[in-house]
């Protein structure tokens, strides 16, 4: 076999890993440590992993965790199909394959240096955004102000209720939250997402603001944005929602001249003027 042909082929070759530790986060996401069986994974904020059952197909997973941990890596996983249904009933001692880290397009960690850092997150949308805002908490002087926008559609949906209790006490980072429906346990504010920024106007005015969750926040978000007189060069789009194969083979995520899996999955705002579909 040519060395092209073996090149190929690998990329499709999963590696085992062991599930460390699962818990259910709210009714659909289950949070699951893991840590791979042969050399451990390396991997930048922003990126994915391909995660498969074997017999039953895989499915593409955002990494949680910040590369600063060394003990394993994280995923969150939402039960809405076969192979996340699947991945449900596993349990810690269990083996999944994992193929990557893929993804090129990386929050940029290093030009984001010395600047004010606001990201507005929906829903699931905090989970890879995690990846980046844990690895700035690592690296906290290397960063200007840090500020996390998160709107949830009620608080049943809500996650990871420690550590945002902890990020909450910190005098080093500013979480704001919002629910769309409100019920007697909520205390904060209720609305979407949106109505969080005009909170924060002073601190836009040199961020690096960065967004992910489901498709219909994005205009809103970004509408929001232009009112703000934010630049496009300074907004960043995690795009991770439309991935499929992670190597730009199947053409699942192409959108135009551009692949999610190879050219993101987060872009820089400006870079997506040519392909209005994106977003």
């Amino acid at each position: 076999m040519s060395q092209s042909c073996a090149t190929e082929k690998d990329i499709y070759l999963p590696r085992p890993a062991t599930i460390n530790k699962t818990r259910m986060m709210n009714f659909t996401e289950l949070y699951m440590h893991l840590s791979m069986d042969d050399v451990a994974l390396e991997y930048k904020p922003g990126q994915f992993v391909e995660v498969s059952v074997a017999g039953l197909g895989e499915v593409p997973i955002s990494i949680s965790s910040s590369p600063t941990q060394k003990d394993g890596f994280e995923l969150v996983i939402r039960k809405i199909g076969n192979v996340t249904s699947r991945i449900h009933k596993l349990k810690p001692g269990d083996k999944l394959g994992i193929r990557g880290p893929y993804g090129n397009g990386c929050y940029p960690i290093h030009e984001s240096k010395g600047k004010n850092l606001v990201f507005i997150c929906g829903g699931i949308g905090l989970v890879p955004q995690r990846s980046f805002i844990n690895y700035v908490l690592d690296n906290r002087d290397d960063y200007a102000n840090l500020t996390v926008l998160l709107g949830t559609k009620c608080t049943n949906q809500r996650f990871f209720h420690s550590e945002l209790f902890a990020w909450r006490k910190r005098d080093d980072i500013n979480l704001i939250e919002t629910v769309d429906e409100v019920d007697d346990c909520w205390y904060g504010n209720v609305g979407v997402v949106t109505t969080l920024i005009p909170k924060i106007e002073a601190e836009l005015s040199d961020a690096c603001v960065f967004i992910c969750g489901p498709p219909i926040m994005y205009k809103f978000v970004l509408m929001a944005l232009a009112e703000s007189k934010v630049p496009n060069e300074r907004i960043f789009v995690n795009l991770e929602r439309r991935m499929k194969c992670g190597v730009g083979k199947c053409g699942h995520c192409q959108i135009n001249d551009k692949y999610v899996c190879i050219d993101g999955p987060v872009f820089r705002y400006s870079d997506l003027a040519s392909v209005p579909e994106a977003i």
